[in-house]
């Protein structure tokens, strides 16, 4: 009686400490990129001047891809590549702008975090020098370039909702 009684709380305690593939994904994820998880997903701003739209996935616990394209009519008016990736403690906005910068990245590194927002500097490019994002609520954010063009200040504001 003693050794099933003992058995059955051995696999009890087992069984109550086995953990599932995402709360492993979950503790092994960085924490800097953690405070990018709610851009997960398909967000759009619709105007008359066309459609944007941005798609951001998980990759890794330290990685996400993001997507970004403007649609005017059938025509692809602008299309860029995004990796946010945490390495060390540092985390990383690295955007490719087809036809522009030769085809190569530009780094923007994050200067600021709220429960609710990131902003991404790089003082050293043309435009934009500042990128940041703003949670307004779980299907709605912000996006918003800004800095110095053709020696003015300039910002361009997107205001987008999640589609997926």
């Amino acid at each position: 009686m003693y050794k099933k009684i003992t058995f059955l709380v051995l696999i009890t305690i087992f069984v109550s400490c086995k953990k599932t593939d995402s709360d492993d994904s979950d503790k092994n994820e960085k924490d800097k990129i953690k405070t990018a998880r709610w851009m997960q997903g398909q967000w759009e701003n619709k105007s008359t001047d066309g459609t944007l739209t941005e798609t951001w996935k998980k990759v890794n616990d330290s990685t996400y891809n993001g997507q970004s394209f403007f649609l005017k009519g059938k025509d692809t008016i602008h299309y860029e590549t995004i990796v946010l990736q945490q390495i060390e403690e540092q985390l990383s906005y690295n955007t490719n702008i087809r036809g522009q910068n030769q085809d190569k990245p530009v780094a923007f590194v994050l200067t600021e975090t709220k429960e609710n927002q990131l902003v991404f500097e790089n003082p050293k490019h043309d435009y934009p020098q500042k990128i940041s994002y703003t949670k307004v609520s779980k299907d709605s954010l912000v996006a918003e370039i800004s800095g110095i063009q053709s020696g003015q200040p300039s910002s361009e504001k997107y205001i987008m909702i999640r589609t997926k």
